[in-house]
């Protein structure tokens, strides 16, 4: 667990907690914070970090654990599976298509936006990000 998070930024409301714990564990997996094979801080310390009870921690946790993402040592702890970052990555960038790609470019077809228009306004996009590596990776910038 980083000390980035705020136990009381972190809890939506509207939201169940134990998926927002889930999250946050999927989030620091996918940005490198927790790396395969690490071990994941216990439920315990879910619970106290967060101000949450600790039967919602552990119902976080055992999620990713039924989805693969973790694994139980007996004895020892939870830990980070080999193979979970991608895993979360592709289900990430499925989610984002979903989510975003989907939408956008029904509006785009709405108002005539042709694939090159679009294509090029999410380039001055990424372009207008700060500090963007991808673009500098890509020399585009």
């Amino acid at each position: 667990m980083h000390d980035d998070h705020d136990g009381a930024a972190v809890i939506e409301e509207g939201r169940p907690i134990f998926l927002q714990i889930a999250e946050l564990i999927e989030n620091d997996i996918i940005d490198g914070n927790l790396p395969e094979e690490s071990q994941v801080p216990s439920t315990t310390e879910f619970a106290a970090f967060y101000r949450i009870n600790p039967a919602t921690a552990a119902k976080g946790v055992n999620r990713l654990v039924d989805d693969g993402i973790l694994y139980k040592r007996r004895g020892v702890g939870m830990f980070v599976a080999a193979g979970s970052r991608a895993t979360l990555t592709s289900q990430r960038k499925e989610e984002f298509f979903k989510e975003y790609v989907k939408p956008m470019t029904v509006e785009a077809q709405k108002l005539d936006i042709s694939p090159e228009q679009l294509t090029a306004m999410v380039s001055r996009g990424l372009a207008e990000l700060p500090d963007n590596p991808a673009m500098e990776r890509s020399g585009s910038a």
